[in-house]
């Protein structure tokens, strides 16, 4: 007996007795069977019906088999085309399986051939439908992931740093210094806890398409003011000069504003961290035909060749500050590479040991009102 889902098949063939009798082979075999005498008649009833499989000859009169290959995968790229042709090369093969057949079979064929190589395609559809299964079983489970280290990790974290923010203000009485530091201590590694779920948090959102929600005209030169602004504390903490270039041409740019400015905000902080005492970042506005160039430039530590290729991977880290709690978790450079390729857009470092570095991002232009 044949599975018992009832799988479907479409002969397309301008030879009446060939469709006859590979529909009558299937029929006996469970399947539902149905038939065309030509590639245009084929692709109609493809379209209407969407098969699980489809027997495609290649020479037909009108539009041939191969045409009728190239828009199987673009009607439904789950349907399985397997070629029947009495002209059967190696080139023709060759072409068949590039344009998306599954097999290749020769004319003439005997019926137990045509039951081996459906069978084969029988097995391939189990397992497409066993993939997407799983596939969709994992994105609940990271869903649920997600779900859970939102709330049952990251909010009782976020409750233990408010208490700690209660004793050191002492708001619940007077501490011993040693105390005062230990708290402290412990608040600085909670942080970077927090810090760390939080960017993981990012990474999972990106991965299911959940952070860019919405591209719209978005002018760069006011929203690098506003964060030149609230930086301010960092740069006169680290004896940093931070500057914007007005900009000379149009800075606007299609992005959402909210995750566009985590980007910068990333980069930006880097940028001062990582710099020399004394140093200063420059940030610059460039207009292209088709994008808008935003540079940050640091007069900071460099990062040397051999970990330029991998600055961007995940959890990928590089020594480059002097200063203790300055180490990241490592997905910063991951989060706004995502954020800005997300948006249509790259993002490129130029940099040299002990010289500097520049960060480009560039974005799409927004289209004329």
């Amino acid at each position: 007996m044949m599975e018992e889902k009832k799988y479907s098949v479409l002969v397309i063939d301008d030879e009446e007795s060939m469709r006859d009798s590979c529909c009558l082979i299937l029929a006996k075999e469970g399947f539902e069977t149905d038939s065309a005498e030509n590639g245009a008649v084929g692709l109609a009833k493809l379209q209407e019906s969407q098969p699980d499989f489809v027997l495609i000859d290649l020479k037909m009169p009108g539009i041939g088999g191969l045409e009728v290959l190239d828009q199987v995968r673009k009607i439904n790229p789950d349907i399985i085309p397997i070629v029947i042709t009495g002209y059967a090369t190696v080139d023709s093969a060759v072409e068949a399986m590039k344009r998306g057949a599954y097999d290749f079979l020769p004319k003439p064929f005997t019926p137990e051939e045509l039951r081996l190589i459906v069978r084969r395609g029988i097995e391939r559809k189990r397992l497409q439908q066993e993939a997407e299964s799983l596939r969709r079983e994992k994105k609940l489970i990271e869903e649920n992931f997600i779900t859970m280290v939102s709330h049952q990790l990251r909010s009782p974290l976020v409750a233990v740093a408010q208490y700690f923010e209660v004793i050191l203000g002492g708001h619940v009485g007077e501490i011993a210094a040693r105390q005062k530091d230990m708290i402290e201590k412990a608040k600085v590694r909670l942080e970077g806890l927090l810090n760390l779920i939080n960017d993981w948090l990012s990474i999972a959102r990106m991965n299911g398409g959940q952070l860019v929600n919405l591209l719209k005209p978005t002018r760069l030169e006011p929203l690098l003011a506003k964060l030149i602004d609230f930086l301010q504390g960092l740069t006169d903490e680290h004896n940093i000069t931070l500057r914007l270039a007005p900009s000379t041409g149009s800075d606007l740019a299609l992005a959402d504003a909210e995750s566009i400015e985590q980007v910068f905000t990333n980069l930006i902080t880097n940028a001062i961290k990582y710099n020399k005492e004394g140093g200063s970042v420059d940030i610059t506005i460039r207009e292209e035909p088709e994008h808008i160039n935003v540079d940050v430039t640091d007069t900071g530590v460099g990062i040397s060749p051999e970990h330029l290729p991998f600055v961007f991977d995940q959890f990928y880290q590089i020594n480059r500050s002097k200063r203790s709690g300055d180490r990241g978790s490592g997905l910063g450079l991951t989060i706004a590479k995502k954020i800005v390729e997300a948006h249509g857009g790259q993002i490129q470092l130029s940099s040299e040991a002990g010289a500097g570095s520049v960060f480009t991002v560039r974005l799409p232009k927004a289209p004329p009102a």
